[in-house]
């Protein structure tokens, strides 16, 4: 595992598209037992190199129903990013997708690193579109609504960033019927 973080860490693959260079941003342990895979890192997290260490953060980790410490012992909870690289902004404001590059490189080789995962979290609409394939829905709403169909293997949110304040209050089942399970599988795997 150690190698393997070591690889990814100087991984160059993607350099030359990258507006603010490579950083790849990954926790992981073999003794890991939730995966969460999202997007790609925002500005505040290419600065930092702590994933998830902005308000998207905090809603998620609220969401989990976990402290800033549980979040980040990588002993318990493993952190893939869809891109692991800043992918920089598109022209109509926010950030661009993740690079494609990094999923098909390094998900599966650190995946097969992880033995104890129990639960694997897809957040948002680029990690469901990657690991659920056909099974998606046509919308990441219908896809959340239909979370329990990806059970065992995967659980389902949105992306908990900014933007999903207006979804949630568009959509309070999330929060009345998935939160309350997601925290439970969240507290039995840890």
């Amino acid at each position: 595992m150690d190698d393997l973080l070591i690889k990814i860490r100087a991984c160059r693959v993607c350099e030359v598209d990258l507006p603010l260079g490579p950083r790849p941003v990954v926790r992981a342990s073999k003794t890991a037992k939730i995966l969460i895979i999202g997007q790609a890192p925002g500005t505040k997290v290419h600065e930092t190199g702590i994933p998830w260490n902005d308000p998207s953060g905090n809603r998620l980790r609220e969401w989990l129903g976990v402290d800033p410490n549980t979040f980040y012992d990588e002993s318990r909870i493993a952190i893939m990013p869809m891109g692991f690289c800043y992918p920089g902004r598109i022209e109509k404001g926010g950030d661009a997708p993740p690079r494609p590059e990094c999923a098909p490189l390094w998900h599966e080789k650190l995946k097969q690193q992880m033995p104890n995962i129990q639960i694997i979290l897809l957040v948002g609409q680029y990690a469901q579109r990657y690991y659920l394939g056909k099974l998606k829905k046509k919308t990441l709403t219908e896809t959340v609504r239909c979370w329990q169909e990806y059970l065992p293997d995967y659980f389902v949110t949105p992306h908990p960033s900014w933007r999903s304040a207006t979804w949630l209050k568009k959509h309070p089942w999330f929060e009345e019927e998935v939160l309350p399970v997601l925290r439970m599988r969240v507290r039995e795997s840890l």
